[in-house]
This record gives structure tokens, C-alpha cells and sequence, in this order.
């Protein structure tokens, strides 16, 4: 995993080109290009390609033809989260239709007299969620490894109304941990992406998909030394324009972060035997070295 170089795919530019298509030309014109995208991602960056194909030719046990299809398609879906994500931002929610599967969860955390504790992981598009789940008492804070999400953040609040959830982005010199104190001090949600982690910071290992994998130790002791309840939350895209949220409290022993890790790891699993296109960790994420 120390191949991940702390950012994603989505780059600032690639934001602004499909915020300009979908404002003067529709969301379809914008899904059309990403087809095109997709297709270049999938040809020229080979580093990439390997790597998601080796995820559904390894892990999903598909045969040569399918993983190669399937590659190109995660890519697609990928895009297609993107610009999902930007369309909802500047307005146009009434284009998605959208499934609570569990949201009671979440608002029972709201209300609690006690920090909220969300995590998440690089599949779906959780970030959307926002803009569907309504008013609550607390904000949601969005701890995020993802280096160009300040910039992405900034861009989007130019398109988009005033965001319900706030992001800390992880920092090497672990100024973050400060703010993330502070929100639990004063009781709000957090929520933590459990499968990313910097080069030369603690984790913990646990089986992951028939293979060991190294997961952020951070996310799991804050977690489970709390006294309050943690939920596993995931949107993932549906056809249709449609998005489904999921969200499910975490059964582990308190105080134990591998006992939580192993529930996380479960829970992730379950969701990609269901979706598994929507994998969107694009480094060896099972590196052996």
C-alpha cells in the first residue's frame, strides 16, 4: 500500500472541464466524453489498468475477458461518480433519485449526547450523501488522505450551496489529529475513510477479500475506545442515476481496534460482492513488499 501517493484520480482540472460541459451542454454530453476517458485512463495509464485488473482477475476470480471489461468499466463508473458529484453540487439533485437503507442510524447518532463516529471507505460515493439526508442537529466532519481535495473543495463551493459537511485532510505532520480531538470533545460526527493510510504511519493488519492487507491503526483506536456507536456507511451508484445509502452499526468488542477492523473489513466485503465496479482504490492496495 505505500504505493499510494496521496491523491486520487479526480484531478482540479478534470473537475472544471465537466463542470463546463455540464452547465452549457447537459449531463449526458458529460457522460459521453467520459466514455472517451475512460478508455484513455484504461489504454495509457498501465500502472492502473494492472492494477484494477489484477483486482477482478485475483480477487473476483473472473476470467481474462471479463477483468479486462471490467477494468474499463470501473473506470467509467468511476467518472461517472465524478460527475454525478458535480451535478448534485450545482443544483441538479432532481436528475438522482436516492434509497435510505439505514439512515435511522444515522440520526440516532445525531442526537446523541456523544461524538458520532462514521467510517467509510473508497467505494461508491459517499460524499454525495449530503445532499440527500437532510438537516441534522450535528455537521459531519470528512477525514479524507486526499491531497487535492482542499483545491476540489474550493472549486465545487463556487457551483455549489453551502456544504453540510466539513473536510480535515490528513497532513504528515499530524496537525489533523488536533482537529479531530476537538470535534469529539465537542461531541459532533466524524467520519473516517478506513482504507488509506501514509507510508510510515501505524496499521493494522487483518484478511481482506482471501488476502492480507494493511488498514489505518488511527481510524480503529479512536474508534473503538469510544463510548459510542460506529457505523459502517456507504452510497454506491445504482442504475438509473440512482444512489443507494447503507449504513450499519458495527459489531466489535469495545476497546479492541483489530476486533472493529475485522467487522470493517466484513462489512466492505459484503458491499463488493455487490458492487464490484465500484472498488476505487487505484494503487496495489494488497503490496507485499
Amino acid at each position: 500500500m505505500a504505493e499510494w501517493e496521496g491523491k486520487s484520480k479526480g484531478t482540479v482540472t478534470g473537475y472544471k472541464i465537466f463542470i463546463f460541459l455540464i452547465k452549457n451542454a447537459g449531463l449526458n454530453a458529460a457522460y459521453a466524453l467520459l466514455a472517451f476517458v475512460s478508455f484513455y485512463y484504461f489504454i495509457f495509464n498501465q500502472k492502473q489498468t494492472r492494477i484494477i485488473y489484477k483486482y477482478f482477475r485475483e480477487k473476483h476470480k473472473q476470467n481474462v475477458f471479463q477483468s479486462l471489461i471490467n477494468t474499463y468499466r470501473n473506470n467509467f463508473v468511476f467518472g461517472q461518480t465524478i460527475v454525478d458529484k458535480v451535478a448534485i453540487a450545482a443544483g441538479l439533485e432532481n436528475k438522482f433519485t436516492y434509497e435510505f437503507d439505514g439512515i435511522e442510524n444515522i440520526h440516532q447518532l445525531a442526537k446523541d449526547d456523544s461524538a458520532g463516529i462514521l467510517i467509510s471507505a473508497h467505494v461508491g460515493n459517499f460524499e454525495v450523501a449530503q445532499h440527500f439526508m437532510g438537516e441534522f442537529d450535528k455537521k459531519i466532519h470528512l477525514v479524507t488522505t486526499d491531497e487535492e481535495r482542499a483545491a476540489i473543495k474550493s472549486l465545487l463551493d463556487n457551483v455549489m450551496a453551502k456544504s453540510k459537511v466539513e473536510f480535515i485532510i490528513v497532513s504528515e505532520d499530524l496537525s489533523h489529529i488536533f482537529e479531530i480531538n476537538k470535534i469529539i470533545e465537542e461531541k459532533q460526527m466524524i467520519c473516517f475513510t478506513g482504507d488509506r493510510f501514509f507510508p510510515n504511519t501505524k496499521t493494522l493488519e487483518a484478511e481482506f477479500l482471501g488476502e492480507k492487507a494493511k488498514f489505518p491503526a488511527g481510524t480503529f483506536l479512536i474508534s473503538s475506545r469510544l463510548r459510542t456507536p460506529v457505523l459502517f456507511v456507504y452510497v454506491m451508484r445504482e442504475r438509473n442515476r440512482h444512489y443507494h445509502l447503507y449504513a450499519r452499526k458495527a459489531e466489535f468488542t469495545n476497546r479492541d481496534a483489530n476486533s472493529l477492523l475485522e467487522a470493517y473489513t466484513k462489512s466492505i466485503e459484503k458491499i463488493l460482492e455487490k458492487y464490484p465496479l465500484q472498488w476505487f482504490n487505484y494503487y496495489d492496495f494488497w503490496n507485499k513488499s
